[in-house]
């Protein structure tokens, strides 16, 4: 079995400081969480950026402070920045991170309800604006999938070149509109991916640390962070990224799994391939 690859995604794009003082909003902020985070042990940061205020951004300037500020504090660590953004964000908006050429970078396949009136939109030309944008620069994407029609769709687009194989997806579990968090629909997920492909799983809220175990028992990669849950334990918020990575870090080895560095989870990816 691989060794685990820990991603920390240390702020999203709707958690707040209302919902924890520690989510990070400016640059300072987000270098020291990734920093946290990456002490802990997690190799890769998925990065959302904000304004000082707060407001979630996909400026390519503002994303290049915060990335060139990750780097300075945590040498060699894979920077893998969203092209989600925000609901309602343009596909010309989301996408100015990939000028920077990161290593990694998310790739959003299907459309799903986030609950009222938000709508995540992503419909089949997007995805494939993205994906051959991210070819063309040498981006690997990470598929996020909120349902396992959204794995259909990301096996489809591969067999037409849009995206390369080996795949590695992200299970982003338990959101509004998306699949549940349950050991039968992660099963599912997991049965129906290509066998070459590498998986990590997201558990949000609550469910989180399940969805980790279940990550970690199946050779799988796990999430955690702000972005999907800001709390170690039953109504304790967690003190920073670094106690979510922490507390993951603990139950791996319990269950006798090896952490990656950055570059064993770059040779286990197969980045720069």
């Amino acid at each position: 079995m691989n060794k685990l690859i820990i991603t920390a995604a240390i702020c999203g794009a709707e958690v707040t400081k209302q919902h924890n003082p520690a989510v990070p909003y400016t640059v300072a902020e987000i270098g020291e969480e990734a920093c946290r985070a990456f002490e802990a042990g997690a190799s890769i940061i998925h990065l959302h950026v904000r304004t000082d205020d707060g407001i979630p951004t996909q400026c390519k300037n503002r994303f290049a402070e915060c990335m060139d500020e990750i780097k300075r504090l945590c040498p060699g660590v894979i920077i893998q920045p969203s092209t989600g953004g925000a609901v309602g964000m343009t596909d010309e908006e989301r996408m100015q991170p990939l000028d920077l050429s990161p290593e990694m970078a998310t790739l959003d396949c299907g459309t799903v309800n986030f609950g009222g009136d938000e709508i995540f939109v992503n419909t089949e030309t997007t995805i494939k604006i993205f994906s051959k944008k991210m070819f063309e620069i040498g981006i690997k994407p990470e598929v996020e999938v909120f349902d396992k029609g959204m794995i259909d769709t990301a096996v489809r687009l591969c067999k037409l070149g849009f995206i390369l194989a080996p795949m590695h997806f992200n299970f982003v579990m338990g959101v509004n509109g998306g699949i549940a968090a349950t050991t039968r629909d992660f099963a599912y997920l997991a049965g129906s991916i290509p066998t070459d492909a590498t998986f990590t799983v997201s558990g949000i809220g609550r469910a989180q640390f399940p969805m980790a175990v279940l990550g970690i028992v199946s050779g799988g990669h796990v999430r955690v962070g702000f972005e999907d849950n800001i709390y170690l334990s039953k109504g304790v918020l967690a003190e920073s990224n670094g106690k979510l990575v922490e507390k993951t870090v603990r139950l791996a080895r319990e269950l006798g799994r090896d952490i990656a560095t950055p570059n064993e989870a770059r040779e286990i990816l197969g980045l720069g391939k």
